[in-house]
């Protein structure tokens, strides 16, 4: 099989290939881009699922970034276990044609006990003082130790959270780039985070994001040149793109509000009790799987959902087939966020009953996707200064905690999970090989034989 890299720039869509992106325009100027349907959601572990796997969300079961798990009766998100996707991946078909075939996915999700040959990912150390700890997990072990040697600990709070920047990329690239000189795998899975973050902060038509736009170009260019200069054949693709979205809608509350959320106080706060609730729902950007526990409130659900401003549309049952979504995990309710809006996971009524973690970058504890995790509290006077003080605690061993996240949803401005009506908003796939990929608009599906044509071809075909 032919040496393959796959660069997953999160967020690039072709609206944005252009005067801030030089490489990428000339690059792929030079080969074939093609347009993406988005999965739906369009949203990273069911977009990453579908391409790797070559299935809908309904056979391979990553429904969203999280759901409720039923038999916990807990709402759970950024799950890391392969054994989740309940469908063959593209390395288990790749090493049943060849047997010497190799890949390293460099912090795909849902990257631990796969079969997998070299991987890395995000992981935390939580002690047991309370404090999180920046670190990676890789396979062989052994990895994790000389990257971090090289290249410094992975830079965790630059990967997501108010902190975010270019850095967290960069240290994804170059760890892609020692693991291949040490490996030389078949194909290698790169994933570029970085336009995520002021994308979905400031929306796709701030003139801050041209900085962005320069610098993820820049690293992504660095890479094609390594792995071209090795010989590989280079896909460049994304899992969705992200339009301005500034109109918060909570779904969460207008439940609550009707009686079918139910809560426990603790400490003067309020938690979600999913287990006893009658109806919640699971917000992840513009999608929202809403579960029901008693089936005979099915419908005066799904019509009050139907009735609150912000919602494009409802399914329920063999509905949910219209997005290829009908897998157990799936919710009873499937929300669609209509053009300019997206589901927040608010469900508290009053932000001084709003749990503790809600003011944290929280993404486990939180039953729902929460965005304005990038923010700080803009009433904090002195930012860097009261971040600084409180890292520097938990670096000497003191119990604090990181609570400069504020509760405004409406900062947000930009967001993915539905079709943008505008096709210059969805993903691209980029190749050289243009006899690899005719056509201009591809299915998500397309994906995993784009790939293993790719892996499969005797040379590169540019005409």
């Amino acid at each position: 099989m032919r040496k393959t890299v796959v660069i997953n720039v999160v967020g690039l869509s072709g609206s944005l290939i252009g005067e801030h992106t030089p490489f990428l325009k000339r690059w792929s100027a030079q080969g074939q881009q093609a347009t993406i349907q988005p999965t739906m959601p369009a949203v990273t572990c069911s977009a990453q699922a579908t391409y790797l796997t070559g299935k809908w969300p309904e056979e391979h079961g990553i429904v969203g970034n999280g759901w409720y798990f039923k038999d916990e009766c807990e709402i759970k998100f950024w799950r890391q276990s392969n054994k989740l996707m309940q469908a063959p991946k593209l390395w288990e078909v790749a090493k049943a044609i060849d047997s010497t075939f190799t890949v390293a996915n460099m912090c795909w999700w849902y990257n631990m006990y796969s079969s997998a040959d070299y991987a890395l990912t995000p992981r935390p150390q939580y002690l047991a003082d309370g404090r999180k700890l920046p670190d990676c997990y890789t396979q062989p072990a052994e990895l994790r130790d000389e990257l971090q040697t090289k290249l410094g600990t992975f830079p965790l709070f630059n990967y997501w959270g108010p902190m975010t920047s270019i850095k967290s990329s960069q240290w994804i690239a170059e760890a892609s780039k020692i693991t291949d000189d040490k490996y030389n795998p078949t194909l290698t899975l790169i994933y570029l985070p970085h336009l995520d973050y002021n994308l979905q902060r400031f929306g796709p038509n701030d003139a801050r994001i041209t900085k962005d736009l320069q610098e993820i170009d820049a690293v992504v260019e660095d890479l094609v040149t390594f792995y071209e200069g090795k010989g590989a054949q280079v896909i460049i693709l994304s899992e969705y793109g992200i339009s301005a979205a500034d109109k918060p809608v909570y779904l969460n509350r207008v439940l609550r509000q009707k009686g079918y959320i139910a809560v426990r106080n603790e400490r003067d706060t309020e938690l979600l009790d999913a287990g006893v609730s009658k109806a919640f729902a699971v917000a992840d950007h513009q999608v929202a799987h809403i579960y029901v526990n008693d089936a005979s409130d099915l419908e005066s659900v799904k019509e009050l959902i139907e009735q609150t401003t912000g919602v494009q549309e409802v399914l329920a049952g063999d509905e949910r087939n219209k997005y290829n979504l009908a897998h157990e995990r799936c919710g009873d309710l499937v929300a669609i966020a209509e053009k300019g809006a997206w589901f927040t996971y608010y469900f508290w009524l009053d932000d001084a009953k709003a749990p503790d973690y809600a003011r944290m970058v929280d993404i486990h504890k939180k039953p729902g996707f929460d965005p304005v995790e990038m923010f700080i509290n803009p009433t904090i006077k002195f930012p860097k200064a009261v971040l600084g003080g409180k890292l520097l605690k938990k670096k000497l061993g003191f119990r604090t905690v990181m609570d400069v996240i504020p509760l405004d949803a409406t900062l947000v401005k930009g967001s993915h999970g539905r079709v943008p009506e505008d096709k210059g908003e969805w993903p691209v796939l980029l190749t050289k090989n243009r006899k690899l990929v005719s056509q201009h608009e591809l299915h998500a599906t397309d994906v995993f034989d784009i790939i293993l044509q790719h892996l499969q071809a005797e040379q590169l075909v540019l005409n």
